[in-house]
């Protein structure tokens, strides 16, 4: 079987393998692949030839059009959604927050609070910033104004 022929099957099983992986990784090396096949098939170069211009033109392509290719494909401002969404949102403290007990409004809901250190006390009228959810309680710290 001639080089160039394995060269295009290997630039082929890359490109499908990069489908099941998405990190434009693989399809890069598909590339390099591609162009060892076609310096095969024009040149009709010896193996190592072929090798060099694999190895040459997949690290080019992962260098220089990888990561802007990335970043172009990559949503900017992926948005945080459930419980996520609700980290780092300033609540109202409407009962005492304190080791074992409180309550807040966060985003017109009453939840359930404790402080993230446990040793603090938050009076009600004062905001609040969500740390993280643990269950059904916003666990809350004093926002800085």
């Amino acid at each position: 079987m001639h080089a160039a022929l394995l060269w295009l099957i290997f630039a082929l099983v890359l490109a499908g393998a990069e489908a099941l992986t998405g990190h434009l990784f693989l399809v890069m090396l598909g590339g390099g692949a591609l162009a060892a096949a076609l310096t095969s098939w024009l040149l009709d170069s010896a193996v190592w030839v072929d090798g060099a211009v694999f190895l040459v033109v997949s690290v080019l392509l992962l260098v220089l059009v990888r990561p802007p290719l990335r970043r172009r494909l990559t949503p900017a401002n992926v948005p945080r959604l459930g419980i996520e969404a609700l980290e780092g949102k300033t609540a109202l403290v409407l009962e005492r927050v304190a080791r074992d007990n409180g309550q807040v409004k966060l985003d017109g809901q009453v939840w359930t609070a404790r402080p993230l250190d446990e040793n603090d006390v938050y009076e009600p009228g004062e905001p609040v910033t969500v740390m993280q959810i643990d269950g059904a309680t916003a666990v809350v710290f004093k926002t800085s104004l």
